[in-house]
């Protein structure tokens, strides 16, 4: 029987650019974190002692869902910040990022009411001493083919963008579209506190070559990266992570990188490790 360290060593070894990686950027090192929904904690301060036990750097903090009544998103409450912030502190696990994925089920694109989220979420980042808040173009949300969509995120990205520069903090949009096409988004809001939230396994579904979409957005305009695979735990499914790994070098990124994982057929926190140990593999950490 295969164990966990055996098939590291066989599937890694199989992989050419593994050497060359290892010694291009021996001493650079890259920070792991997860997304709170991954751990099956959203917005819940309960993700951070699981993630310090996974042996995780940090942890992306969603906004939290809208329940049934109320017209604000839990982390807008300062006691949530809070208690998220404590135990932060109380585990070293860092807060890496955050990210309003409600966005998916009340697009920014059309809904009054996520302008305003937009606009007060900057001030949750100064207190919660985050710089980079993921905006979600799913489901509802999307943008893909949806030129009107895409004419009036534009413009309220344009309202958002001055509050964010001041504030020194970057929004990211992590949707279906292709680089071309994100590009042309970012061209229009001509702003740095704008940026793409790059997430390879949903560009690989959409038939992005990712390497090259790496390089071309570079690191100007990644803010940040989700790691992901769709088929498998890490390693054993589709996503080529060395040829991201050569990407990102040859882009000059070194922000976070995140675990969103599809997969967790050993349990959310075994599959974790697993894709932990993986990763760590071609993504060492910073020393």
């Amino acid at each position: 029987m295969l164990t966990r360290r055996h098939f590291l060593q066989r599937s890694l070894g199989s992989l050419a650019l593994l050497p060359a990686l290892r010694a291009a950027n021996s001493g650079a090192g890259f920070k792991l974190f997860a997304c709170d929904w991954t751990l099956q904690k959203t917005c819940h301060p309960d993700a951070f002692p699981l993630a310090a036990r996974i042996g995780l750097d940090g942890v992306q903090v969603d906004f939290g869902r809208l329940k049934e009544g109320v017209t604000t998103l839990p982390l807008f409450d300062e006691k949530q910040q809070d208690a998220i912030l404590a135990a932060a502190a109380e585990h070293k696990v860092a807060i890496a990022s955050l990210a309003l994925g409600v966005l998916n089920t009340v697009a920014y694109k059309s809904e009054a009411a996520t302008a305003q989220w937009v606009l007060d979420s900057v001030k949750v980042m100064q207190r919660m001493k985050t710089r980079v808040c993921l905006l979600a173009f799913f489901s509802k949300g999307d943008l893909v083919d949806d030129e009107p969509g895409i004419a009036e995120v534009i413009r309220r990205l344009k309202t958002l963008a001055p509050r964010a520069e001041a504030a020194g903090v970057v929004y990211g949009i992590e949707s279906w579209l292709k680089a071309p096409v994100l590009e042309r988004i970012l061209d229009a809001v001509k702003s740095p506190a704008v940026r793409v939230y790059y997430d390879v396994g949903n560009m690989q579904k959409v038939g992005e070559d990712v390497g090259t979409a790496i390089r071309r957005l570079g690191r100007e305009r990644i803010c940040e990266v989700h790691l992901k695979d769709y088929d498998d735990l890490y390693g054993k499914g589709s996503m080529n992570f060395p040829n991201v790994r050569t990407a990102l070098d040859a882009a000059g990124y070194r922000g976070w990188l995140g675990i969103e994982g599809v997969k967790t057929p050993l349990g959310v926190e075994q599959s974790m490790r697993y894709d932990v140990e993986y990763l760590r593999s071609i993504f060492p950490a910073k020393v």
